[in-house]
């Protein structure tokens, strides 16, 4: 019995189903998972020494490579002047200062430790600006785990089919309204059907947890005059693509503002973190100076801070996304050619460092065309490709990412191994 497979089984003693996250539990793709003891750049070292070239990069974060000395070092140092203070820190402005600058529609923003703190607290300030209840959300969007957002979601709830989770109040359900993504027409009839009582609209405006699925022409533009026409407040998550994409997010890229935005991800530089920011006038509204009760002990910590301040800058100087863009151009433009002699059917949705594939001939613009995609052909390439020394997402309904550690040999390496997979489907 492998190391791995030893943890695991002691693992299934002690934590549901042996992980602490539903997707690495492997039940997607089947098998047991493999547990890691180290990273450097672009690879994982497993508990039994074998070395994987990475295309999780710890679901975002990574865009330099893992264990990058820069983002070590910072975190080293902060260690030195202690563990936590439960007390305002310098970092946490630095960082504020950074968000601010680098995001056009971020005018103030408060820390946090997660992503799903960021959005729940996002969707508790827009009800509370607006003193409405209902929120617009997209079907196959992820927004973490909180009661008001687990519906129809993404990620580990679509892997392990379960978008509804259980546990989750019929009347909080009630609450959220759940339409397809890419139909203005839906969104028409939403609003229409709801005349002031929509407190806001929630998406990723480049959803990644159910693949990758990207906008069609003028669908964020129209969800922009429509939230500005009906007083409702935009939620852009940007917790995956904030920073990844570009130093201001998808909004930078799509040249749209929305009212509120959450981050996570990168600017924790690999440590747990969350954000949320926006108009100065709904920000405000939080405690200690509105209405809306928002708090965390260990928010703006200082090494989540050091290590994310050390990322932030790095991007800043090395403008590492034309590099990232080719790089996610290659690993498609390999999967395509080598599906199209196959003669298998195949969609490969990149944007930047970001990418997904779908084994299916229908374009994926939504959660239902998504989920046209064959899983068990998806876990068959995922199989094929781990077994030759490449890590993809465990998942068909989850999005692959690189990082700037990648270029060279482990891109080279990465696309000749995924096109022998699809050759051995």
């Amino acid at each position: 019995m492998s190391v791995s497979e030893q943890l695991f089984a002691r693992a299934l003693q002690l934590m549901p189903g042996g992980v602490n996250s539903p997707v690495r539990a492997f039940r997607s793709v089947g098998g047991a998972p493999f547990f890691v003891k180290a990273a450097r750049g672009a690879t994982l070292v497993t508990a039994d020494d074998r070395e994987l070239i990475d295309f999780v990069c710890t679901w975002g974060p990574a865009i330099h490579g893992h264990n990058h000395p820069r983002i070590k070092s910072a975190i080293a140092a902060a260690l030195e002047n202690g563990t936590s203070f439960g007390t305002p820190n310098p970092s946490e402005v630095e960082m504020a200062e950074l968000i601010v600058r680098f995001v056009p529609s971020i005018r103030k923003v408060r820390m946090c430790n997660s992503g799903t703190e960021a959005t729940m607290s996002a969707v508790r300030l827009a009800r509370g600006f607006t003193q409405r209840d209902k929120i617009i959300k997209f079907a196959g969007c992820y927004h973490g785990h909180s009661d008001s957002l687990l519906i129809k979601a993404g990620s580990g709830a679509l892997t392990h089919g379960h978008p509804d989770s259980a546990g989750v109040p019929a009347a909080f359900a009630q609450e959220t309204i759940v339409l397809p993504f890419n139909d203005t027409a839906a969104l028409e009839a939403a609003f229409a059907a709801n005349p002031e009582k929509i407190a806001g609209v929630i998406l990723e405006p480049y959803p990644a947890n159910v693949g990758l699925i990207l906008p069609g022409p003028g669908f964020l533009q129209y969800l922009r005059t429509l939230c500005t026409a009906h007083g409702a407040v935009l939620i852009f998550d940007e917790v995956m693509t904030g920073f990844r994409l570009a130093r201001g997010g998808v909004q930078e890229l799509e040249q749209i503002r929305p009212d509120l935005t959450t981050l996570g991800k990168i600017i924790g530089g690999g440590l747990p973190v969350g954000a949320l920011g926006g108009r100065a006038d709904i920000m405000d509204c939080l405690a200690p100076l509105g209405p809306v009760y928002q708090a965390g002990t260990l928010s703006g910590h200082p090494r989540a801070m050091a290590s994310g301040i050390a990322a932030l800058r790095l991007l800043e100087e090395i403008n590492p996304y034309p590099r990232l863009d080719a790089l996610g151009r290659q690993v498609r433009d390999a999967l395509l050619a080598a599906a199209r002699r196959k003669g298998l059917p195949l969609q490969v949705p990149q944007v930047g460092s970001m990418l997904a594939v779908f084994f299916t001939a229908t374009p994926v613009r939504d959660y239902a065309t998504a989920l046209k995609s064959d899983a068990k052909l998806f876990a068959k390439f995922f199989h094929a490709c781990l077994d030759r020394g490449v890590y993809l997402p465990p998942s068909a309904y989850e999005t692959a990412f690189l990082s700037t550690a990648h270029e060279g040999a482990a891109i080279t390496r990465a696309c000749e191994v995924m096109t022998t997979a699809i050759n051995a489907l």
